[in-house]
């Protein structure tokens, strides 16, 4: 029993009447709203993982020399030691290359989807834009056929205007701002890794002066 006379059905079907009260342009946006929405859950579950437990630049290092990288490590220097020692040759200058090639393939990874949530957030207030559209041309189609005076044969047209173009800002206002966040996040992503990337091009050339030694971490 519900005391307040609050009925989770007859609510859903309230707001599945409202939504549907801005045309057939609701479908896309729902759709553009579902994708978008989870490819930012996912962006923000994999940044948060590679955000977590890594190697230090001394474990890498040793790495290099034959030592076993530490087991809890499970971040983004990992995955680059783990391709890195994966693939390379021995030889300085292939092994550098290869260094390179697998720092530029994970910051890759890391704006991966990026541009499509930027895309389909820009998309729905155009989404919404052409509902709006729609909306006036049905109320000037009534006007023409009952005249201005009749407000219920006009209401319909309306409706579509104002929900498709409330339904478009509120799947983009958010959408930008957590694209935003996003690139932000993945920047500071990109940074972190190309230092390491270098502290261990560094070592592979023989420049020790900027990088730690082993000797000093004994």
């Amino acid at each position: 029993m519900n005391v307040s006379g609050f009925h989770p059905i007859e609510l859903a079907l309230t707001t599945f009447d409202y939504v549907m009260s801005g045309g057939w342009v609701m479908l896309p946006m729902w759709v553009v709203s579902v994708f978008m929405w989870f490819m930012i859950i996912e962006r923000f579950r994999t940044y948060g993982r590679l955000a977590g437990p890594d190697v230090e630049i001394i474990d890498a290092l040793s790495a290099i020399e034959g030592a076993p990288l530490p087991d809890h490590s499970r971040g983004l220097r990992r995955q680059l030691m783990d391709r890195f020692l994966a693939a390379r040759t021995g030889r300085v200058g292939i092994d550098r290359a290869v260094l390179r090639h697998v720092n530029a393939s994970l910051r890759r990874r890391l704006r991966r989807r990026l541009a499509v949530i930027s895309v389909l957030a820009a998309v729905a207030p155009l989404l919404g834009l052409l509902g709006t559209v729609l909306g006036m041309i049905e109320t000037f189609e009534a006007i023409s056929r009952f005249g201005a005076g009749n407000a219920k044969a006009m209401a319909g047209g309306i409706s579509v205007a104002l929900v498709a173009t409330q339904a478009g800002l509120l799947i983009a206002v958010p959408g930008l701002f957590i694209s935003g966040m996003l690139s932000r996040r993945a920047r500071q992503l990109e940074g972190a890794l190309d230092e390491f990337a270098l502290s261990v091009d560094r070592f592979l050339r023989g420049d020790t002066d900027d990088t730690p030694s082993l000797e000093a971490a004994s």
